[in-house]
């Protein structure tokens, strides 16, 4: 027997009340739960066609990591010179001067800086909370040298520690800032920069007060036991490296760039002072690359 019309009126209600809660709920599951699966594809719902675009010209910047962004020894000897940092430093030729307007980026009401000097990846979660305050269009990263700089091999972040520290990091600012674009810069070839800085005789005294022991102690020794230490570091920094690119790669507002690892700094772009950091001048060349990245239509 067919019934009636309010019968079947008051069944469809119950079913499609039914299915919300159920849906509410997550009975009906989804595979965009960053808890589940990290970092999100900033914008996607289901069923949704992606629309977000990656846009070259952001109108603020925030920058979160270790001293590298912080200018350390760019201009004075174990100090910190943010006014030369390559990302949004206003002595300095960074992103915000090249991607903000002078005004706004010398003012400094739409670039900010919360990296911070010694920092490892251990300290992004609350940097990039302190810079999701703010709601910047872009936050550049640069993190991992410190995590491989440590006192010795044994005591470097481990890569799953590493990639449990740095996913959770993306996911916390997604739920936060979906639309916020982000640059992963990285981490610089420090057996490179051993081999460049140990050159200098006033460089070398000046790492024995603790910069970075594990790549740079005994810097002068070449026995097999010193260069295998030296060889752990580097492998470590490679498997850091895997990590960023891999998270990153997850989310279609993330960039990440292999370009700083490949760069050969050459002494004039090395701080003076320490002969390890960049020196203004490798500064620039730290801006260089990431204004490519950013600023490049595709990645």
């Amino acid at each position: 027997m067919r019934p009636s019309l309010r019968t079947a009126g008051r069944t469809g209600m119950v079913l499609f009340t039914t299915a919300a809660v159920l849906s509410s709920a997550g009975c009906f599951g989804s595979s965009d739960d960053p808890s589940r699966h990290g970092p999100t594809r900033a914008g996607k719902t289901p069923g949704a066609k992606r629309s977000i675009v990656w846009n070259t010209r952001p109108t603020s910047i925030a920058s979160v990591g270790d001293s590298i962004t912080r200018g350390f020894d760019a201009c004075s000897v174990l100090s910190d010179c943010p006014e030369v940092s390559w990302s949004t430093g206003t002595d300095v030729q960074s992103l915000a001067q090249r991607l903000l307007p002078s005004a706004t980026a010398d003012a400094g009401t739409h670039a900010w800086n919360f990296a911070k000097t010694g920092a490892v990846v251990a300290d992004l979660p609350g940097q990039i909370e302190a810079a999701a305050a703010r709601k910047p269009k872009l936050i550049t990263v640069m993190i991992g040298a410190n995590d491989a700089c440590r006192d010795s091999v044994d005591d470097m972040t481990s890569p799953e520690q590493f990639r449990t520290t740095f996913t959770s990091a993306l996911t916390r600012l997604r739920r936060d800032l979906p639309k916020t674009q982000v640059y992963v810069a990285s981490v610089p070839d420090l057996k490179r920069l051993w081999s460049e800085g140990r050159k200098n005789v006033f460089g070398r005294q000046i790492w024995k007060l603790g910069i970075c022991p594990s790549m740079l102690k005994d810097s002068e020794d070449l026995d097999a036991a010193s260069n295998d230490r030296r060889q752990r570091v580097s492998d470590r920094v490679t498997e850091y490296n895997k990590v960023l690119k891999d998270v990153c790669g997850r989310d279609v507002l993330c960039r990440y760039d292999p370009a700083v690892h490949k760069y050969r700094f050459t002494t004039h772009e090395l701080s003076k002072w320490d002969w390890f950091h960049p020196s203004k001048a490798g500064q620039a060349q730290l801006a260089d690359m990431a204004y490519r990245r950013i600023t490049a239509a595709a990645p």
